[in-house]
């Protein structure tokens, strides 16, 4: 099964202040689209960064099973008002979900926090919490963080969905989507990119893309 190409969306915003401002292009239309796709009613739905528990809210939406990991206890809280079952939201680090007793997975998808290659001392890992970021290492432990899911993946047909672009910066582009796909090829099959034609492109990312993965 793949979705429809082209995928076309628009950002939604939300002026909770749980949000932070943040500008969440990872909607739930964008989701849908892809559960709708790749799953069926019943099968368990994995976001290793659930941030603010869309893929899971949708999951559970469409009568899937969601589990998901988010390290901010704020956005945990926050993510457990939206859902009918709040203990499918877990606070924990993603870096350590090889040590969590998981089901078998079915799907996952999420965005993951970004980072640049350069001038970017935060950790996105830790969320944004220190500044001993590292663009190498977060590569290292991302692909770490996929291992671990390749592991839990049901089978053949289940996929792994990645949302990440190449984002603009102050000294040239930082090719986080290819860096990332590249990275997670190493312990996982790379199935297709689907290239994300929004409706209103901001001028921060050159190309936004869900890159879809297999188990080897």
């Amino acid at each position: 099964m793949q979705p429809v190409l082209p995928l076309s969306a628009r950002v939604r915003r939300t002026d909770s202040a749980t949000d932070e401002d943040d500008d969440d292009r990872f909607s739930e239309e964008l989701v849908e689209a892809f559960l709708t796709a790749y799953t069926s009613p019943g099968d368990v739905v994995l976001d290793p960064f659930a941030g603010f528990g869309t893929t899971l809210v949708v999951a559970e939406k469409l009568g899937r099973r969601p589990v998901g990991l988010e390290i901010l206890p704020s956005r945990v809280a926050y993510v457990r008002e939206r859902l009918r079952d709040p203990s499918a939201i877990i606070e924990g680090d993603a870096r350590r979900l090889g040590e969590l007793d998981l089901p078998s997975v079915d799907f996952t998808m999420t965005s993951p926090p970004y980072m640049t290659r350069s001038d970017h001392p935060e950790n996105p890992l830790n969320g944004y919490r220190t500044d001993d970021g590292d663009y190498g290492r977060y590569l290292d432990e991302l692909t770490a963080v996929y291992a671990s899911i390749g592991r839990l993946l049901s089978g053949p047909e289940s996929r792994a969905v990645v949302n990440v672009a190449n984002l603009r910066t102050d000294t040239g582009v930082s090719p986080l989507a290819w860096d990332v796909g590249a990275a997670l090829s190493r312990v996982l099959a790379f199935d297709q990119e689907v290239v994300l034609d929004w409706a209103d492109p901001e001028d921060w990312y050159t190309n936004d893309y869900c890159l879809v993965f297999q188990r080897r």
